[in-house]
């Protein structure tokens, strides 16, 4: 599924299920793509939930470049994106999420578009070695209208948000910001925060 957006086009992957307890936006971090293997383990979870499942590339990513550029043109896409998939999938509980840069997106925007919950896998605290330029405002932003889950890894370099900037933050020990390591755990993170909207 292809979107034009005012910011170019995006690209949807959307795993579709029969009437869908939920239906659950995922995007990349800045230089990386929908195949990220935190994003599969989510992804699997949320399917094996009865959720309808969205992975989207973003504009900037579909014109092959690393950064994001600006954050109000990247917001403005989003939401656009957000709101063609929701046409496409009907009226369920919405949830977003993202890894890294992906994250800070769906903190940002989710007061607008109107997310039941957040899940943010690596969400980047503050850039390597520059804890006085935090991003938990952000968190706390998204934390003002809805549910906010963070996953991160013990050994990010970009910092691990303190609980009180979230609903929950979940530390995998031994990860860093890739959450490679072991994506199994990310999905177990996640399984049972997802789990609410299934009933």
């Amino acid at each position: 599924m292809e979107i034009l957006t005012s910011h170019g086009l995006a690209r949807v992957e959307l795993d579709q299920v029969d009437d869908p307890g939920f239906l659950l936006v995922l995007t990349h971090g800045s230089n990386g793509g929908v195949e990220a293997a935190d994003l599969l383990a989510v992804r699997e979870v949320a399917l094996a939930l009865g959720g309808t499942v969205a992975r989207v590339v973003q504009p900037f990513r579909l014109a092959g470049r690393r950064a994001p550029g600006s954050p109000v043109k990247q917001d403005e896409a989003w939401l656009e994106v957000i709101d063609a998939v929701r046409k496409q999938v009907g009226e369920v509980p919405l949830i977003q999420g993202g890894r890294s840069n992906g994250a800070r997106v769906a903190c940002r925007t989710a007061g607008e578009a109107e997310v039941r919950g957040v899940v943010a896998l690596a969400f980047p605290l503050h850039p390597p070695g520059r804890p006085e330029r935090s991003r938990a405002d952000e968190l706390r932003g998204a934390l003002g209208s809805c549910e906010v889950l963070v996953v991160n890894g013990d050994r990010d370099p970009f910092g691990v948000p303190d609980p009180a900037d979230a609903t929950q933050v979940e530390v995998l020990p031994g990860e860093r910001h890739d959450l490679a390591k072991n994506p199994a755990a990310v999905g177990s993170a996640v399984e049972p925060w997802l789990r609410r909207w299934t009933s």
